[in-house]
């Protein structure tokens, strides 16, 4: 791969101009997101925080997403979520904890539904899926996917319904990411700092460059974290090191196009592998990567 062998690479150059399509984010956020989402008749509403669990946006790390908040929304302390051509983008654990909850719920409008009870007893909701990727009592942790964006239930365009409450079926309260209470009501936008407690000081989207988002990605156990990004018909494979950050160590991320040849970058690296990049339009993938004595092989998808 061009530049791999490049002595900057201990220290890690990212491009000049980051960015990651926020002004797209609340164009037409209002349309793309039901007026209320009709919750269980036992729910209410209370004016205190989750405190006890350390929360993280349910977004792979880094990425930016348009967060609304409405006196009018049902439960009002939810938080709908969305960006532009997020459908089927990946949903992730906000904190660790027990899947208590996997599928719809009767008399309400969530559609396909996931809801995690947390080790203090509290839980989060994530409504509208497209898809699953857990089942009923999996143990997760924070920044694992649960499932995918979509529009189920009662929504009117693909977006993430989230909320935090005091128990499974209980009171609603103030979302609280990283530290920080959500109590804007309005539309804003936020990005994830759900990246496993890593002072890694690079995200994926920084890497791969301007235009790029995040489209799936998977752990590595705890010592990192591989993403696959997109950018008009251009993939990019990023390994993000969680362990060992700024040491030299193995890593390694690859893509490959169906039909062609595996492009790989791999070696002793500070903080990532890659970026490794590939004209892919209508074209599956096979992607991947390593760090830490950990790897990661998908099968070909995101055909599209």
């Amino acid at each position: 791969m061009e530049g791999r062998h490049h002595p900057a690479r201990l220290r890690r150059s990212v491009p000049g101009r980051w960015r990651v399509g926020v002004a797209a984010l609340a164009v037409g956020a209002a349309a793309l997101v039901p007026a209320t989402v009709n919750a269980a008749p036992v729910d209410r509403t209370d004016d205190v925080s989750i405190q006890a669990v350390a929360h993280q946006m349910p977004f792979p790390c880094g990425q930016t997403w348009s967060g609304q908040t409405r006196t009018n929304h049902s439960p009002q302390r939810a938080i709908d979520l969305n960006r532009t051509g997020d459908d089927g983008d990946p949903v992730v654990a906000s904190a660790a904890g027990t899947v208590v909850h996997r599928g719809t719920m009767a008399g309400t409008g969530y559609g396909n539904l996931v809801v995690i009870r947390h080790s203090d007893g509290t839980a989060s909701y994530y409504a509208h899926l497209s898809a699953f990727s857990v089942s009923l009592n999996q143990s997760v942790s924070r920044g694992q996917q649960i499932g995918r964006v979509g529009s189920t239930g009662g929504s009117t365009g693909p977006h993430l319904h989230y909320e935090q409450r005091t128990a499974y079926r209980g009171g609603v309260v103030p979302v609280v990411w990283n530290g920080s209470t959500v109590l804007y009501y309005g539309t804003r936008s936020y990005t994830s700092n759900n990246c496993g407690g890593s002072s890694n000081p690079y995200t994926a989207e920084q890497v791969c460059g301007s235009g790029y988002r995040v489209i799936d990605s998977q752990a590595l156990g705890t010592a990192g974290r591989v993403y696959l990004l997109y950018n008009s018909g251009t993939n990019c494979v990023v390994t993000l090191k969680r362990t060992n950050v700024g040491t030299p160590t193995s890593t390694s991320a690859f893509l490959e196009p169906q039909g062609s040849s595996r492009s790989t970058d791999s070696g002793s690296f500070r903080y990532y592998a890659g970026p490794v990049k590939r004209s892919a339009p209508a074209i599956c993938v096979r992607w991947g990567g390593s760090t830490g004595g950990q790897s990661y092989t998908s099968p070909f998808e995101h055909c599209g």
